[in-house]
Parts: structure tokens; sequence; C-alpha cells
């Protein structure tokens, strides 16, 4: 049959699996989450781009279109040359990509006794004048005559298609006002439109051919140039070059394993131009690397707190280990300790209890034994209670003056009898008296009395206890010439169960000693120190408060 195990079961391959685990899963979720965020900024490079074309492009340009040039229709056709220059000059600095105005004055109308003109309506230029941003000189153009009288002939036959279908009972409405609108690549012609009343008389001038006065009408053609559009980068971020290039612009010698590119066409008089995102593939990289940083870092973050429960996990388990060994070693000595008092009782038991008549003397020997054993159980046993009525508090102080003179020559009197190879001297300064429990000091002098003895070489067993009282604490010291203590144990020899492993522990003990002087100085309110040195000596301090 197989021996019960009575080892601590670790389990520490479970937390080391925890560990990969959770490691493994950190570099998936970082590798997951890289690649959506990789994902994302692609997505937004080929997206953004409207925000920007929004930005740069339809924003002005409907403002011009919609709302600037609009305004022409409530002047009536009574802007002369100045009152045109000013009105182009804000259009010049509201929209920097308007470059050029030509202003058309036109009269409409056939008086009767003039020439019948080739168009019914009578729509003929008066005069004519450009007009530029201010500091820009003008720009003579081939056939600008021609191309001027081209735009009026193609305005014309608008406004006579739009009379011809003119309802005179309906009346014009808003929508109507596209009409006098003619956009072409680079250009946008406008004519303001005629108010009911007008459009009724050219309605029956069309048809009669002749009108009872003439009728005044402005035409502006705009000039638009897309290289001084304002680009607006909206997502410097995505985009780390924009610019405006003709609509079919394709460079060949463009590295695509370096840049990424996209384009947008413009639209209405631009649609011939288009504009041109270009971003390097590291300027997407640290964008990504940007965006990932949060995500990362929160993944790092949970990452760690899953670690930190594993370590808190493994310190915990090492923690009951090391319990479980100074138990396990508690039992054992505490049952040796018990046992070698129980076997001698039994023995001598066992003797008294024979047959053969006893001496005198083999009599008192057998009692003397019996006596003895049962003084050291007795002495465990009021150690392990005393020590358990210390932790839960239920013992209670009672102070008495204590001479201490007297108090401590009489310990050193009992140990000098007990073991007469124990060398003891001790030296009080300014201590005669202290108010305490004299029970509770008692067993601390008798535990560290008793270790300094045995923790101690042969012929080296030796103890100065020294005794100095200030105006506030009382300072008992105990200084031995015993084996030491290694400065990696200093930390430990006062926990529950702990034995330092040395040959002078070879015989049993249950680690309760050091522990319980602590216990006790700690439930008197004072404080124990220890200085050791291996192979030179202890210093035991403990210090109480006092009053002189």
């Amino acid at each position: 049959m197989r021996p019960p195990n009575t080892s601590y079961r670790k389990n520490f391959s479970l937390i080391v699996a925890f560990l990969v685990l959770v490691s493994v899963t950190l570099f998936v979720a970082l590798y997951v989450v890289y690649r959506i965020t990789a994902n994302n900024v692609d997505n937004d490079f080929s997206f953004r781009k409207n925000t920007v074309n929004e930005k740069t492009f339809i924003d002005p340009y409907n403002d011009l279109y919609k709302n600037s040039i609009p305004m022409i229709t409530s002047y009536m056709g009574l802007l002369d040359s100045a009152s045109a220059r000013e009105y182009s000059d804000s259009i010049f600095h509201r929209f920097n990509f308007v470059r050029k105005v030509v202003f058309f004055q036109i009269s409409a109308g056939n008086p009767v006794g003039t020439k019948t003109r080739a168009s019914k309506l009578g729509l003929t230029v008066r005069s004519i004048n450009q007009y530029y941003p201010k500091g820009e000189k003008p720009k003579l153009q081939r056939n600008e005559g021609a191309i001027n009288e081209n735009d009026f002939r193609q305005m014309v036959d608008k406004v006579n298609e739009y009379i011809t279908a003119y309802d005179t009972s309906r009346g014009a409405s808003t929508e109507d006002q596209a009409k006098f609108y003619i956009t072409r690549l680079g250009k946008i012609s406008f004519l303001n439109m005629p108010n009911n009343e007008d459009l009724k008389v050219y309605y029956d001038l069309q048809k009669s051919g002749y009108s009872p006065a003439l009728y005044k009408q402005n035409m502006f053609t705009f000039y638009l140039d897309p290289q001084y559009l304002k680009i607006v980068n909206t997502n410097p971020e995505l985009y780390e070059n924009i610019s405006i290039k003709p609509f079919f612009y394709d460079p060949p010698d463009i590295d695509r394993t370096r840049f990424r590119t996209d384009e947008v066409a413009l639209s209405g008089a631009l649609s011939d131009y288009k504009l041109y995102f270009v971003s390097s593939i590291s300027h997407l990289t640290d964008e990504t690397n940007r965006r990932f940083a949060p995500a990362g870092i929160i993944i790092l973050v949970v990452y760690s707190v899953f670690v930190l429960i594993g370590w808190l996990i493994y310190r915990n388990l090492n923690v009951n280990l090391k319990l479980f060994k100074l138990q396990y070693d508690f039992i054992n000595n505490f049952t040796h300790e018990f046992k070698t008092p129980v076997s001698v009782i039994k023995i001598a038991g066992s003797n008294l209890r024979s047959d053969n008549e006893l001496t005198e003397r083999q009599r008192k020997h057998y009692g003397k034994i019996l006596d003895e054993e049962a003084d050291k159980l007795n002495e465990l046993m009021n150690k392990l209670l005393s020590f358990t009525q210390l932790e839960n508090k239920s013992i209670k102080i009672k102070t008495d003056k204590i001479n201490m003179t007297e108090f401590v020559k009489g310990y050193i009197d009992t140990f000098t009898i007990k073991y007469p190879d124990f060398k003891l001297d001790f030296k009080i300064s300014n201590a005669q008296y202290f108010e305490t429990d004299a029970v509770l000091l008692g067993s601390i002098f008798q535990n560290l009395m008793e270790n300094a003895y045995k923790y101690s070489h042969p012929e080296q067993k030796s103890l100065f206890i020294n005794v100095v009282g200030d105006k506030r604490n009382i300072i008992f010291s105990f200084i031995d010439n015993g084996i030491g203590i290694p400065k990696s144990e200093l930390n430990n020899i006062f926990k529950k169960f702990y034995r330092l492993e040395n040959q002078y522990n070879k015989n049993g003990s249950v680690g309760l000693g050091l522990a319980f002087c602590k216990e006790l100085v700690n439930f008197m309110n004072g404080t124990i120190t220890v200085r050791s040195k291996v192979n030179e000596g202890s210093e035991f301090v403990i210090t109480f408060p006092y009053e002189n």
C-alpha cells in the first residue's frame, strides 16, 4: 500500500499555463487590433478626401454660384462700369480663384421707328468692361472680342429659348434663375433675371418685334483658375500632400510601393481638374501607430493586471507552501517534544509497576523523572496556550511595581542553578523600579535566556543583560556570544513556527520561542529588535514605555 502523499500541491504548472495563455492572447489581440487600425486608416484615406474636396472646392464654389452671382439680379440691370467694378472687387476679395470678370451692359427692345434687329428681343451690347484683381496686370487673350461675342450669343439664344416657353399666367419662379446661367470649362456667365413685368414685355416683344422702350440688362462672365483655390487639408495626419492637377494627370514615375495616391474630380466650371492626394507609406504607418497606441496601452494594462493576478496567486502559493512547511515542521517537532517525555514517563511507569522491589533511591529517581517530564509537558502546553491567548487578546495585564535588581537577579540565579556552565551577568542603570506585568516580563526573560544558552557554542555559553532607563523608555538588552543569525534570516526569526536550520535544532524545536516573545512585547506596547553576526553573537533589544 502506498503511503499518503503529504507534500503541498503547488500547481505552479497551472500558473505557467495561465501566463502563457495570457501572453499568447496578448500578442493575438495586439496583432488583430493593429490590423483593424491599419484598415481604418486605409479606409479613411479613401473616404476623407471628400471632406477635403468639400472644404477646398464645393463650399466656396457653391457660395459663388448660388449666393454671390445671383446678387446681380437685385441690381435690375442698372449697374454701370463703376458699380460693376465695386461688385467685381468684392468677388475677387472673397473668391481668390476668380481671376477675371467681364461685364456686359446690354439693351433689350425694338422701339417703334428703330431698325429691326437680328433678334426679335433686340438684345445688343452697349459696352464691355473687363476687371482683374487689384495689383494684377490685365492679360491679353487672343480673339478676346470673338470670345466675348460668342459668350453673348450663347446667352441670347438661352434667353430667347426661355422667353419662348415663358408662361405669362404663371410668371417666373426662383427655380427659373438657373436658366440664366451658362457654365463652361473655366468660366461662368450670368444674365440678371428680369422681373415678371419685363418678362411679359419681352414675351410680347418676341411676338410683335417692337417694344415701347429700351430695357437694360447686365451680364457677367467669371473666369476661374483652380490653381488659386485655397487647399484645406482637414486631415493632415492622412494626406501628406494635396495638389490640384488636370483631370488626366497620372505621373508614371511614382513608386507605388512607397507612396499611396488618390484623387477626387472637381465639378462645374472646373470639371477638367481634380484634387490629387499623395502620402508616403511611412506617413500612414505613423498615423496607424498613433491611433493604435491608446488601444495598445489598454491591452497592455489589461495584460499587466492578469500578470499581477498570476504573480499574486504565485506569491500566495509560495506563502502557503512556506506556511505548510512551517506547520508540518511544527507538527513533527511538537510530536517529538511530546513523544520524548511521554516515552520516558511510560518507561518510568512500567518500572514502577514491575514486580521487582525498588529501593528507596530507585523510587526517588523514577519519581524525579516523572516530575521533570511532566513539567516539560506542562511547560510546552502552557506556552502553546499562552501564545493562542496572546493572539486572541484574551490575557489581561496585571501591573505590579517590580524591583528590577531583584527581578533580574532572580532569573540569573535560577539559570545558574539550571545550567552551571552558563555565564551570566547584568547591569541596571537608572531603572530601579518598573511597573509592568511580572509574569509576562518573566516569560520574555525566560525565552531569551533559554535561546542564548541553546544557541551558543559549548565553551562560549554566556549572556549579559543590560537594563537602562530614561525619561521615556526602559531598554532591555540581551547580549550573547552565540552562533549568531544570518542576515538573510533576521526578518524571519520572529515568525510563528519558523526555525533556523542548524545543528542546534536537530533535536527538535516547535519554533514558537521568539514568535512568543514578539507577541508578548507587542501586547505590552513595546518593540523588539535584533542585531547579529554569524559566529560572533546576537543582541536582542526590547524597549517599553517608561516613566522615571
